[in-house]
């Protein structure tokens, strides 16, 4: 449990970047946010397997960890309207 939370920490700034990367990028519902957050921190965690030693069901958990953490696992039962990027029509 200790390497799942040690690999997290790790990950959590790269997952936090990258959801934010794609909230400036595209217009997303902000429902959903925490759903991106969760399977891009899952694909980061599968893809970080040249640089750790851990089992891939490790990885994919502490991937899954940091992404719930990038955007607090709270909020995924909040409602919320609306779009991150304000549509140009």
């Amino acid at each position: 449990m200790i390497n799942v939370i040690l690999f997290a920490t790790i990950l959590v700034p790269i997952v936090l970047a990258l959801v934010q990367l794609l909230k400036i990028t595209f217009p997303l519902h902000k429902n959903y946010i925490p759903l991106i957050a969760l399977l891009i921190g899952i694909i980061i965690g599968a893809a970080a397997y040249p640089f750790s030693e851990l089992e891939i069901v490790t990885r994919l958990w502490a991937g899954g960890f940091a992404g719930l953490a990038s955007t607090g696992l709270f909020e995924l039962g909040n409602y919320r309207s609306g779009l991150t990027k304000a549509s140009d029509k």
